[in-house]
């Protein structure tokens, strides 16, 4: 979740060129040996061989089938038909549910990783539970979500039914249903029904405008101005648009000269009455 608080105003610019940030070895960035240049509009912050270096030791990949730590099995909610399956380990307790942006969440099971792997994988198959959604998918559930109770019911039902499966890991241990809503820590009310898109950062480009709130890698700023090609206003003064903050990662970011948002600005894409545009690509493994 982006840790910028509500009401704080952002005025910045970006200089220079965007850099793979290398590789997370022991809690800490290697820097990247082939200086390599990003895409401004990509949520990737690594260039493709950090990237697959990354991967050669990762649960994500299935490159860490020794890892000792016990880990939770989770069912994730987005909106209504939107949940998924995931795994995380169990020491950072709901962080990745956090991190994903999920609405609701309930724990299912809890164990060894590889346990926890074939409850994953379980779910996929006799219940077509997926374990992943593609950003858009998730912003324009976050426009039209039901009353709590709805997505209680839903998160409960799909528990229930989990349980139930045969060939259950018996390695892993059931967790009963309990009911997490992340609402208030989203300050998904804050959201207006209709919210443009902030396209990638290019070299020179401005942000400026006062931040409503964070869901996951989502920030929802009230733009400064009238951007060109930005639409309706969100209310109060001013176009709301979606950021995905990961597009800043390899950036050098500086104060803003301008005061107003020169980063292009895709109108009415996502909210209570933006259809969105479907996207093939994920925001997350687990």
């Amino acid at each position: 979740m982006s840790m910028l608080p509500a009401g704080k105003v952002l005025a910045f610019t970006a200089r220079g060129e965007r850099r793979c940030l290398g590789v997370r070895r022991a809690g800490r960035w290697i820097v990247c040996p082939y200086e390599a240049v990003l895409d401004g509009a990509s949520a990737k912050d690594q260039c493709a061989r950090c990237a697959q270096l990354d991967r050669s030791r990762s649960v994500a990949a299935d490159t860490m089938a020794d890892d000792p730590r016990p880990y939770g099995v989770y069912l994730a909610y987005f909106g209504p038909g939107l949940l998924k399956v995931g795994i995380t380990a169990a020491e950072r307790g709901p962080a990745r549910l956090v991190e994903q942006g999920a609405v609701a969440y309930a724990w299912l099971g809890r164990g060894p990783l590889m346990a926890a792997r074939r409850a994953e994988a379980l779910l996929g198959s006799a219940l077509a539970v997926p374990d992943r959604f593609g950003k858009a998918a998730k912003r324009v559930a976050r426009g039209a979500l039901p009353p709590v109770p709805e997505r209680l019911a839903e998160l409960a039902q799909l528990h229930d039914r989990a349980r139930g499966l045969a060939g259950w890991p018996e390695t892993l241990e059931p967790v009963e249903f309990a009911f997490a809503d992340h609402t208030e820590l989203f300050g998904l009310d804050r959201i207006p029904g209709e919210v443009a898109e902030l396209g990638g950062m290019t070299a020179g480009a401005e942000i400026v405008g006062e931040v409503l709130t964070g869901v996951g890698s989502d920030v929802y700023l009230r733009l400064a101005g009238e951007p060109e090609g930005a639409g309706p206003a969100g209310g109060g003064g001013g176009v709301v648009a979606v950021m995905d903050a990961r597009v800043l990662a390899g950036w050098v970011l500086g104060a803003a000269e301008g005061r107003v948002t020169t980063v292009p600005v895709r109108a009415g894409a996502y909210g209570a009455h933006g259809a969105g545009e479907r996207e093939g690509g994920q925001e997350g493994l687990f």
